[in-house]
């Protein structure tokens, strides 16, 4: 179990002059946990201590840093033996605990500033990432067996008036896959990983880079169906090259991604407790799953 001693002992080895006269739990998701330090350094570790997969982070941030129309982490250390990247505190909450009006009211600015950073990264070649991240080509199928055992999961938890409709999505036969080039995108751009200012809702900054990979440009969009509506969609498209229409079918795969992924994060959010999660979900479950 990752604690202070271990921030400690971390720090000793790489960071000596740091004081760490404070080390608060940040909390963390499936892949990592994470620390503050001082209230100014972020001391990640990853769930399952994977060192090539911290050392590749790192150097994603690097590169994306240099593309980025949003601030991303800097990185401060590497302990890639206990699965550690260390960074500077980027501003602002996560999109995900920022109460629900005020959420709504951002939703046009945050889409804008996430469909300028998906078209910047989805601008990248291929071949410049390839040495840093996998290919994530998960088929539609795949995706509908894992959202129908996450139903299994969350059934019971879930008002009856949206029954009919997640029924609907998991006995439909799932969207082609994709016929177009993939991309090299974020792969888990959601409201934890979305940083604002809670005044005025500008993007502080996007964090969490473990998962980039190069894979079906829809997918990070679905994210943004999934916690901004379709009225945040279409404002992030419009950031996008061509409104997304060069890109065939990339908006019925999105909404086939955001139900999924609510899906998954209901499951995430009873399993552990996160209310913050339920919560969320449970708010797109009205769009998502209409009665």
């Amino acid at each position: 179990m990752v604690g202070p001693a271990v921030v400690r002992a971390v720090l000793a080895e790489h960071l000596p002059a740091v004081a760490a006269r404070t080390i608060e739990p940040l909390g963390g998701g499936l892949d990592n946990v994470a620390f503050l330090v001082d209230g100014e350094l972020v001391v990640r570790f990853a769930v399952r201590g994977d060192a090539e997969r911290v050392v590749r982070e790192a150097r994603v941030l690097e590169l994306v840093a240099e593309r980025s129309p949003v601030p991303v982490p800097h990185p401060v250390f590497t302990a890639p033996e206990r699965g550690c990247l260390a960074y500077a505190l980027l501003p602002g909450v996560p999109l995900l605990d920022v109460p629900p009006a005020a959420r709504a009211a951002h939703r046009p600015a945050v889409a804008a500033a996430l469909g300028g950073l998906l078209a910047v990264l989805h601008a990248v070649p291929p071949a410049e990432v390839a040495p840093l991240v996998g290919v994530d080509d998960t088929a539609p199928g795949s995706w509908l067996r894992e959202a129908a055992r996450s139903w299994e999961a969350v059934a019971a938890r879930v008002p009856m008036r949206h029954h009919r409709a997640v029924e609907a999505l998991l006995l439909a036969a799932p969207p082609p896959e994709p016929s177009g080039d993939a991309v090299f995108s974020h792969n888990d751009l959601g409201a934890e990983h979305v940083l604002v200012d809670p005044a005025t809702g500008a993007v502080t900054g996007v964090i969490d880079w473990a998962d980039a990979a190069v894979t079906d440009p829809a997918l990070d969009f679905g994210l943004v169906l999934r916690d901004l509506g379709a009225d945040g969609l279409d404002v992030a498209l419009a950031r996008y090259p061509s409104g997304g229409a060069d890109v065939p079918g990339l908006r019925e795969r999105a909404a086939f991604y955001a139900r999924c992924r609510l899906l998954e994060d209901l499951e995430y959010g009873i399993e552990t407790g996160r209310r913050a999660y339920i919560a969320a979900a449970m708010e797109a479950m009205a769009r998502l799953f209409p009665e």
